[in-house]
């Protein structure tokens, strides 16, 4: 819902007088006031940082930004703060690092987004140091021309309504510099709307951070990556300028220019890495590969083995049932080393390698992850339904899996409010079986070079996919049922990174009622359609992109034959159809990367690869799976 302020700045007028922008003539103000917090030395200010979403979206969209190209957003801006704001008669708090002061507009120089000001009466100031006087910040007002930036502005509440439309249009100038624009933005490609190219996403982007929907690594990782982006781009525009000063030949300058276009190129992969983050798309696909890091304990000191048991409380009944099933199965020599816990965090946290952690029926609500870095045994003592972990509280993960030979087994996993998946394997091998997995975001994912075995498991309930599969990584899914998610099984394969396939079983699962497809794979466009190829060498054209350049006529030919072929099958029940469709398209693509490989060899002067190196398909099996009432179908496609 938009705030007041803002249904005022969108309702239509049929005339092109502008009416609408103003404020004038309102009986009283429809901006809420900011109280200050500390001593009552400045008189209030707006209350206009409390936007939603949709206010500043439509701000930009419609009144400041509209079609406009980068290169034209400061003049698109100029015209939107002439119609709205006032050009004087109004206070303002200047706020910088080191000193606020309360100042008065007297002017505004629209075209360079500044106000012209003087010193408020009486003279207010608060500073870290009592160097800044009234004298002082007079002669600093004369060395600035007495303008300041209005993005350094935060205007003085007015009840008549006069001065809202100021509050909000500087806000709106103020929130765009700070999270909005780059400086290099300028300079990117002018062909295309900036809105929708650079605001949109960033805009997005922010405020699913604002309400935790990105994992906490990834917001640091790209707030760390705008900071490098920004020191290499000082560093290139002052490289520049002395170049371009500079009307010498010399070696120097020679050596300057090689510099500047390393910088270049740096910033140029600094800055799809700022993209991928961006836009909402690509940030699903894509993923966020980091973990906690969390180091593996490894064997105790001396070498013990200990079960550890989980339970709110212990009946005689109970344990005796332990003992005969878990404990102690058949009479042996060696005496088992039981330890108690009343939650399994805490029985996981205290586990080294080869520890079993036995959780006893009933509900276990934590409030935490779980990070198992050792190879652990974690199973429930009977029916998955009976033995309830539920995790409460915000947090990027679940489950973290990094041990050498994980095994979890007949628990129910119950995941809320939660920004990552329910369970992601980052390294070594883990093994689920007879789980039962509610989920809420992604729900298991299986990382680059892990490999995770998934049996007779239960997932539903994943916004995202319920199953995400990286390149490189192994992944076996047998008699599972991944129903109730936005896609069922995500394949991800990144052709133009040095990945390898990830190797993939599907067999006998039961993939129904997801908003989009069973399974989708995940490619780059360029390899998007070997059938294509094929008609374009029938017709004698040949491909010339940078990741397929040279390939030769008989290994295309062969390429786009072994796809025909596999789509010329008999015709096929309706639910099992997908195992087909999801074997082609895989095949193709492990055929494609072939290829690519290859001629990055080459290109490396290594002309006699290993034919079997890239030459094993991507899937081990898929056979007998059943695909039902899936919104678009079995299998799809994702190009990007």
């Amino acid at each position: 819902t938009l705030g007041p302020a803002l249904l005022e700045l969108f309702q239509d007028d049929d005339d092109d007088s502008c009416s609408d922008y103003g404020s004038r003539g309102k009986s009283g103000s429809i901006l809420e006031r900011f109280v200050q917090d500390r001593n009552a030395l400045f008189p209030d200010t707006f209350q206009t940082n409390h936007l939603l979403f949709y206010e500043r979206f439509k701000a930009y969209q419609d009144y400041i930004l509209a079609d406009c190209k980068a290169s034209e957003v400061k003049e698109f801006t100029a015209e939107y703060l002439e119609k709205v704001l006032e050009p004087s008669g109004w206070q303002a708090i200047w706020r910088t690092n080191v000193f606020e002061v309360l100042v008065e507009a007297v002017d505004v120089e629209y075209s360079a987004l500044k106000a012209v000001v003087r010193l408020s009466e009486p003279f207010l100031c608060d500073a870290h140091v009592s160097t800044f006087t009234l004298e002082c910040m007079q002669e600093l007002l004369e060395l600035k021309k007495h303008q300041l930036p209005l993005q350094e502005l935060w205007v003085v509440f007015d009840d008549s309504g006069e001065f809202d439309q100021t509050a909000l249009a500087i806000e709106h100038v103020r929130f765009f510099y700070q999270h909005i624009w780059r400086s290099w933005d300028e300079e990117d490609e002018d062909d295309f709307d900036y809105f929708v190219r650079c605001v949109e996403p960033r805009l997005r982007l922010h405020y699913d951070i604002l309400e935790d929907r990105v994992p906490s690594g990834l917001v640091a990782d790209y707030h760390s990556l705008l900071s490098q982006c920004e020191a290499l781009y000082r560093k290139f525009t002052n490289l520049r300028n002395d170049i371009s000063s500079s009307d010498s030949d010399s070696e120097v300058e020679n050596v300057s220019m090689v510099e500047g276009v390393k910088l270049y190129d740096e910033m140029e992969h600094l800055k799809q890495k700022l993209k991928l983050i961006e836009n909402p798309l690509l940030r699903y696909v894509f993923g966020y590969q980091k973990h906690t890091g969390l180091q593996a304990k490894g064997s105790r000191p001396m070498g013990t083995k200990i079960t550890h048991v989980v339970s709110a409380t212990i009946m005689g009944s109970l344990l005796q049932s332990l003992i005969r099933d878990k404990l102690c199965p058949e009479p042996c020599d060696e005496e088992i080393e039981i330890q108690f816990h009343n939650d399994p965090l805490t029985a996981i946290n205290a586990c080294y390698e080869g520890d079993t952690v036995v959780v006893c029926p009933g509900h276990y609500v934590v409030d935490g992850m779980f990070c198992i870095a050792d190879s652990i045994e974690l199973e429930g003592y009977g029916l998955p339904d009976d033995i309830v972990i539920e995790k409460r509280g915000k947090g990027d993960n679940f489950v973290d899996c990094t041990g050498a030979n994980i095994r979890i087994s007949s628990l129910k996993l119950v995941q809320h409010d939660a920004v990552e998946g329910i369970l992601s394997v980052h390294h070594g091998k883990t093994t689920l079986e007879n789980c039962v997995l509610q989920c809420e975001t992604t729900g298991v994912t299986v990382r680059t070079s892990a490999e995770l075995s998934m049996k007779n498991c239960d997932l539903y309930g994943a916004k995202g996919a319920g199953v995400e599969i990286y390149p490189g990584s192994t992944c076996a899914l047998l008699g599972n049922g991944i129903h109730h998610c936005k896609e069922g099984i995500l394949i991800k394969d990144f052709l133009d990174e040095h990945y390898d396939i990830p190797r993939i079983t599907m067999v006998n699962n039961v993939i129904h009622n997801n908003e989009g497809y069973g399974v989708v794979l995940v490619k780059p466009t360029v390899f998007s359609d070997v059938k294509d190829i094929a008609a374009k060498i029938s017709e004698g054209i040949f491909y010339s992109g940078d990741l397929i350049e040279d390939l030769g006529h008989e290994e295309l030919r062969e390429c786009a034959t072994a796809e025909l072929e596999l789509h010329e099958r008999a015709e096929i029940s309706e639910q099992t159809e997908g195992n087909y469709e999801i074997a082609n398209e895989l095949a193709a693509t492990s055929v494609k990367k072939s290829q690519m490989h290859k001629k990055r060899l080459s290109e490396l002067g290594i002309t006699e690869a290993d034919a079997n190196l890239m030459s094993q398909e991507m899937f081990v099996s898929i056979v007998g799976n059943q695909f039902k009432r899936n919104g678009k179908g079995s299998f799809g496609t994702f190009l990007y």
